[in-house]
């Protein structure tokens, strides 16, 4: 990686939400041989766009490349600036903070995007410094290093307060789901239940699903009405 590739002081990370058996899930790094974990990330290349270079970086690391993607904030506290955790990270994999990499020491900016992606589909690949990439529920994160923490908090808090509205952007759910499937997810999103006759009213009220056919798992009038979001609203 050599500096004269990218752009000076500039770098992204990505969190990326998945929603799996009840729970929100994050898409997480383990570097090679330190016990650091952060956020899927990385840098701009000289003739890149941003957006460009985010989604690049996530079809590395999980597959896809139709990946709803939202822009939440920018991180340049100068207390980010910790090279020695760069440093320990180069050394771990058998590279000299020196030469070619010691671009990778300097203070960087970093723009932060969020990702709401389709768990099923996504088999997600360590890069060349890491040993893993796996996915962590939300409440059950590891230590992060730099501000990562702070980044997973601002995006949540983001999603939060944006969720009837960027929610059915992305692929949290299946194409079609029942009114059950969408409050669990809220409810995942949210961290605390909600009431399902309020819910469903409400969901109704924003005119964001269409309703089709019943999903017929056993007796006829308990079955459940599935639901998909309307094209029009994406």
């Amino acid at each position: 990686m050599k500096a004269s590739e990218y752009l000076s002081h500039l770098a992204y990370d990505s969190v990326v939400f998945g929603y799996h058996d009840g729970n929100l899930k994050i898409l997480i790094m383990e570097y090679h041989n330190t016990g650091l974990f952060a956020l899927p990330g990385g840098f701009v290349r000289v003739e890149e766009d941003l957006d460009h270079a985010v989604r690049r970086g996530l079809k590395e690391r999980t597959g896809l490349d139709q990946i709803f993607l939202e822009q939440f904030h920018t991180f340049g506290n100068r207390a980010r600036f910790q090279p020695d955790v760069m440093r320990t990270i180069l050394e771990a994999n058998g590279h000299s903070p020196a030469g070619d990499y010691a671009w990778l020491l300097d203070r960087f900016i970093s723009v932060a995007y969020y990702a709401l992606i389709d768990y099923r589909y996504v088999t997600p690949q360590p890069d060349a410094l890491s040993d893993s990439c796996a996915w962590y529920a939300v409440n059950q994160l590891p230590p992060l290093i730099l501000d990562h923490t702070e980044i997973v908090t601002t995006a949540l808090t983001t999603l939060r307060n944006n969720l009837d509205r960027k929610l059915h952007q992305g692929h949290l759910l299946p194409e079609k789901f029942t009114m059950n499937d969408l409050q669990r997810v809220y409810e995942a999103i949210l961290g605390t239940p909600l009431r399902r006759t309020s819910f469903q009213r409400r969901i109704l009220s924003l005119d964001i699903v269409e309703r089709h056919e019943k999903q017929y798992t056993g007796k006829a009038h308990k079955a459940p009405y599935l639901y998909s979001f309307k094209k029009a609203n994406l």
